[in-house]
């Protein structure tokens, strides 16, 4: 069983939404396995947060679990009840439990479904089966085949087509519930939820990505190494990019149907040297002096 994705967070239960996407962020940047290569225990502390965030972010799942209809995980958890304690309970002829259906009201309908006396014999297509597969960003944006295991232990392979988004459903058919009297089964529906990257966020189909260049190439321009989903690439910086410029990549976004992609939008953030660096401090003063030399002289 998952632990409590509040403690996982390490958040209280009255965090706001805000709260524990800080709280992610904070803990991806430090767990995450692009950052950490070859530390397993990173990489499972990382799956747990991602679990965690990926419940707790999302508002519904997030009430549900606090009501404990569903588990850490995920999952439903069992409703408990039989149809013995309807009988005992003098309720109405409403009832629920675990054997798959649920809420026939009447006695005749449930007689015709599976057959009255024993007159007739029931075809029935399988339910569908649902279930919840999280993803990596980088999967979701370049695909990857991915194995989920059912309930009753079997692994199911899932392939995740290039380009999905956060909560899309993906149909495996003929592999849900087993059908009732020969007929067809039903389908697994899988929803995907995307694990948040470190860097990258994405928008409809476009990627955007901060990247930090030196005080010396904002001023003078320059190529310089992109990260995008599918590797870095070379882009040219034009002289005097202040930090917020927005540069674009065409088609270094997520894939579109018909092969076409998405764009990169890269914003620039100017950064200084990491250690003081007297010859710049140098240089400043000296164009500081000049520019106000120059501000006089003109009257302003």
């Amino acid at each position: 069983m998952p632990a409590d994705p509040y403690e996982v967070l390490g958040v209280k239960k009255d965090a706001s939404a805000d709260d524990i996407q800080k709280a992610y962020r904070a803990l991806a940047k430090k767990l995450h396995p692009d950052l950490n290569p070859g530390n397993k225990k990173s990489e499972e502390e990382f799956k747990d947060v991602s679990a965690a965030y990926a419940l707790l972010s999302d508002p519904e799942k997030r009430a549900r679990f606090d009501r404990g209809e569903i588990d850490a995980s995920g999952q439903e958890r069992p409703q408990q009840r039989y149809y013995r304690d309807f009988a005992d309970s003098g309720g109405s002829r409403n009832y629920s439990s675990d054997a798959g259906f649920a809420d026939f009201a009447d006695e005749d309908l449930f007689a015709d479904l599976f057959g009255r006396r024993g007159r007739g014999n029931l075809r029935m297509r399988g339910a569908d089966a649902h279930y919840q597969l999280e993803v990596d960003f980088l999967d979701a944006i370049n695909g990857a085949k991915r194995q989920i295991t059912l309930p009753e232990g079997e692994a199911l392979e899932v392939g995740i087509p290039p380009g999905t988004r956060e909560a899309q459903v993906l149909r495996l058919r003929g592999k849900g519930r087993p059908g009732i009297g020969g007929g067809p089964p039903g389908d697994a529906l899988i929803e995907i939820a995307v694990r948040p990257h470190p860097q990258f966020t994405r928008e409809g189909d476009d990627i955007h990505v901060e990247l930090s260049i030196p005080l010396d190439q904002a001023v003078l321009g320059g190529r310089v190494s992109v990260p995008t989903p599918t590797g870095p690439v070379t882009m040219t910086v034009p002289k005097w990019s202040n930090s917020g410029t927005v540069l674009r990549l065409k088609g270094k976004g997520a894939p579109r149907r018909g092969g076409a992609h998405g764009d990169e939008y890269v914003t620039l953030k100017v950064m200084l040297p990491e250690k003081p660096d007297p010859e710049l401090e140098k240089l400043i003063a000296q164009w500081r002096h000049a520019q106000a030399g120059a501000r006089q002289s003109t009257g302003s």
